[in-house]
């Protein structure tokens, strides 16, 4: 039997999600799954550097959906330790971001001076990564057009980046979160009135009520499980939370996350 994966967010702590300044969240791209990492800091107040740097490499050992393996990530972290002690060396700067995408980890950097970048990390390549695809762009971006316009989430919510959590976990079982399949939820109210009016609503959307368990040593004693097949894709999941804490919260109830079985076919 295939291992099924539980996702249940901490209950009555909805808002308590510490957003530190680097945030985690993951995109569909045309050739499958994106991962970026940004450090947010930089959307209220930046340093005037005005170049862009990009530079990565591909790594072999990897996922299906082109997330790393264990090798894989520790061969990003030899490289990415090595950028950047090669570029303070030479330069400020200031990593803002970091993308992987189908077995290739990109840095996203910041510099205050481009002058021996290239040189240096030409000869970088050279001497430690010969036998990688190593990958280096340098361009001016006064405006920070690629942070703001490329990497910097539409999205900046608590609850986004909790749903972002549990898909980056489910992609980095190998899943490839693709097609249709069930999606189970939990939801708690203390009121049966309250309770009530909630199931009626989601029944006219097609949810089925899996199971109602009493909780009386909790403030909300009325555990529920409800489910519905829905697409599992970045966006259709942030959709669908977002529905459904709508009416949870219509009914003064609690949240309290999502579940589903990975698909992990050819890991």
């Amino acid at each position: 039997m295939k291992k099924i994966i539980l996702f249940l967010l901490i209950i009555f702590s909805i808002n308590s999600f510490s957003q530190s300044d680097w945030v985690n969240y993951i995109v569909k791209k045309e050739k499958g799954l994106m991962t970026i990492s940004i450090d947010l800091d930089y959307n209220d107040s930046k340093p005037n550097y005005k170049n862009l740097l990009i530079v990565g490499t591909n790594y072999k050992d990897c996922l299906k959906n082109g997330f790393p393996k264990k090798e894989g990530l520790n061969k990003l972290y030899t490289f990415s330790d090595s950028i950047a002690r090669s570029l303070d060396r030479i330069t400020k700067n200031k990593l803002v971001g970091i993308i992987t995408y189908q077995c290739i980890g990109l840095d996203i950097y910041y510099v205050k001076d481009t002058m021996n970048i290239r040189d240096n990390f030409n000869e970088l390549f050279k001497n430690n990564f010969n036998d990688s695809k190593n990958y280096m762009m340098i361009v001016k971006d006064k405006y920070w057009g690629y942070y703001f316009k490329n990497i910097y989430p539409f999205d900046v919510s608590n609850d986004y980046f909790m749903d972002q959590e549990l898909l980056i976990e489910l992609a980095n079982e190998g899943d490839q979160l693709t097609g249709v399949r069930k999606i189970e939820h939990w939801v708690y109210h203390n009121n049966t009135k309250k309770r009530e009016k909630f199931i009626k609503n989601i029944k006219k959307l097609d949810f089925s009520i899996d199971s109602i368990y009493p909780k009386k040593d909790q403030i909300y004693q009325y555990e529920m499980l409800i489910s519905r097949k829905d697409s599992v894709s970045p966006q259709s999941i942030n959709r669908l939370t977002r529905l459904i804490k709508t009416l949870v919260y219509a009914s003064n109830g609690v949240y309290g996350g999502w579940s589903m079985e990975p698909k992990t076919e050819g890991y």
